[in-house]
């Protein structure tokens, strides 16, 4: 598949719109959150994963209550 989406203006920021072959590609649909990774060989678009999102969740609310010790363990 060889798609070139075209960047366009919306309000203040940029979006790219994606054809019905690249959703249907990803198994997502419209207003679905997207996962975007920059790779060495350019960005990586992938579907959200509702459990990374969740452990992420814990893990920023476990670093934000143990700030001092793990700035201590950094050391």
């Amino acid at each position: 598949m060889n798609i070139t989406p075209k960047i366009t203006k919306t309000g203040n920021s940029a979006g790219v719109i994606l054809p019905k072959a690249v959703l249907a590609h990803l198994g997502d649909e419209v207003g679905e959150t997207l996962t975007l990774v920059v790779t060495p060989r350019g960005i990586e678009l992938s579907v959200g994963d509702p459990d990374f999102d969740e452990q992420m969740a814990v893990a920023r609310e476990v670093m934000a209550r143990r700030k001092r010790a793990l700035r201590e363990l950094a050391k």
